[in-house]
This record gives structure tokens, C-alpha cells and sequence, in this order.
């Protein structure tokens, strides 16, 4: 019997809790969607800023790859120039 009052009364009060209005959003629930939109945007950020760091990755490995090469054509003409004054000589 006291286990049915209690049940009784666990009920009634959770039966209170109930909003009147589904709609009406209670304030962890406000405060939660603003946390997933803040999180949204930090995370669009995020994404934009890792995009632009990527792009100038590339571009700083396409110049420095650009740069080598000019480099090993000038060490390439040093040496054949070296190899005809050495033909010169002969």
C-alpha cells in the first residue's frame, strides 16, 4: 500500500513537470541550441582557416619547388660550363 502512494505521488509530481506548451523552449534548452550554433560557427571557422593554411602550404611548396629547380639548372650550367673550360685547356 505505501508503495502504491508513493507511486502515486512520483507520478503527480512528474505530471506537474510537464510544459504546458511543447513549443516553449526552457532556458537549458535555449542555452543549449546557442552552445550548437556557436559550435557550428567555431567549427565552419575552423574549417575555412585550415582551407587557407592548406592553400599557402601548397603555394609555399610550389614556389620552393620552383626555386630548386632554378637552382639545379644553375648548378647545371656551372658544371658544364666548368667541363668545356676544362675541354679548353686540353
Amino acid at each position: 500500500m505505501r508503495y502504491l502512494v508513493m507511486m502515486l505521488a512520483a507520478l503527480a509530481l512528474l505530471g506537474g513537470c510537464q510544459k504546458k506548451d511543447p513549443s516553449e523552449a526552457g532556458p537549458a534548452e535555449r542555452a543549449g541550441r546557442k552552445l550548437d550554433q556557436a559550435t557550428e560557427q567555431a567549427g565552419q571557422k575552423l574549417d575555412n582557416s585550415v582551407q587557407r593554411a592548406s592553400d599557402k602550404l601548397n603555394e609555399a611548396s610550389k614556389e620552393a619547388g620552383r626555386k630548386l629547380e632554378e637552382a639545379g639548372q644553375k648548378i647545371e650550367a656551372a658544371a658544364d660550363e666548368r667541363d668545356s673550360k676544362k675541354d679548353e685547356k686540353k
